[in-house]
């Protein structure tokens, strides 16, 4: 009997310990509110950056500017080896002097490649701005009425010659007719003038001289093999 009272009571105790027990789960299950996580509102991106404003490019006062500004409003395009319109015009203007070795001057603005796309519009408007005293040579420029130097290679003389070929296309260039002068310490070379059937006119074998003259006419031929530039005096 005792032995039972004692199992019952156990009993009833852990009865009333596992009902405590749920009870107290349930409350703190069944009471606790889930929690409710506050949704952000979607965050507005504001602009904070300044609107880039378009401004004018600003010209100094002068020809450069004028050159520059014009140049910019054409859209001409130029040696991307200049920072400026300008800056290709003043090197022209201060390279035409130098150039009476191997060419006239107008001669060497026409066939230097300097005159090809917008090169000639920026000349144009350039040289009789920064350098007026060589408008007239580069009006003879555009022209193509100008004089020609005649440096070593072969030569058709022609009433209206064109210009010299640069591109390396053509072997023979032209020239008009006239006298031709080569002046210098002239040494071991050699110059002929043919008819156009090919007969020599004329020629020499030059061991040593100062001074060659030629008359060439036209329908002949030229050749030039080492005796420098000839330059046209008449």
């Amino acid at each position: 009997m005792n032995v039972l009272r004692a199992g019952w009571g156990g009993a009833a105790v852990m009865a009333a310990m596992l009902a405590l027990s749920g009870c107290g789960g349930g409350t703190e299950a069944g009471d606790a509110k889930p929690s409710v996580t506050a949704s952000a509102s979607p965050s507005e991106t504001v602009d904070t950056a300044v609107p880039e404003v378009e401004t004018e490019p600003e010209y100094p006062p002068g020809p450069e500017g004028a050159i520059d500004e014009k140049a910019d409003t054409e859209g001409w395009v130029y040696d991307s080896l200049y920072a400026s319109a300008s800056a290709f015009v003043q090197d022209m203007c201060d390279s035409l002097p130098e150039q009476s070795k191997d060419w006239s001057p107008a001669q060497w603005l026409a066939e230097g490649g300097y005159m090809d796309d917008d090169g000639k519009a920026i000349l144009g408007f350039g040289i009789p701005k920064l350098c007026p005293k060589w408008t007239k040579t580069l009006k003879a420029a555009v022209s193509g009425d100008y004089e020609r130097y005649i440096s070593g290679g072969d030569f058709e003389v022609k009433k209206h010659p064109k210009p010299f070929d640069t591109s390396g296309d053509s072997d023979v260039q032209e020239i008009g007719p006239g006298t031709y002068v080569a002046k210098g310490e002239i040494s071991d070379c050699y110059w002929e003038r043919t008819s156009s059937s090919g007969d020599i006119i004329d020629n020499q074998f030059v061991t040593q001289a100062r001074k060659i003259t030629v008359t060439l006419r036209v329908g002949e031929l030229f050749k030039n093999d080492g005796c420098g530039t000839f330059k046209p005096v008449g």
